[in-house]
């Protein structure tokens, strides 16, 4: 996933902010409960606020993170 990942964040730098947690540090611990993360990979698309406009649990196509990002635009 991290190609995928990479190239959107290439793609997209000028619009999109791309974070990526550790999900072994524990200083995360209180965003992964807040967000619901699950599984990895574990994927959202939040909006300025920090509201979730979607979530993808699992593998995902570039094409679907595309889409999505490009919606949410």
């Amino acid at each position: 996933m991290a190609p995928i990942v990479h190239g959107l964040e290439a793609l997209y730098y000028e619009d999109v902010k791309f974070t990526y947690l550790d999900i072994d540090d524990p200083a995360n611990r209180e965003f992964k409960i807040k967000l619901g993360y699950r599984v990895q990979p574990h994927f959202f698309l939040l909006d300025e606020d920090g509201t979730i406009l979607k979530q993808w649990v699992g593998p995902v196509s570039a094409e679907e993170l595309a889409s999505v990002i490009a919606r949410a635009r």
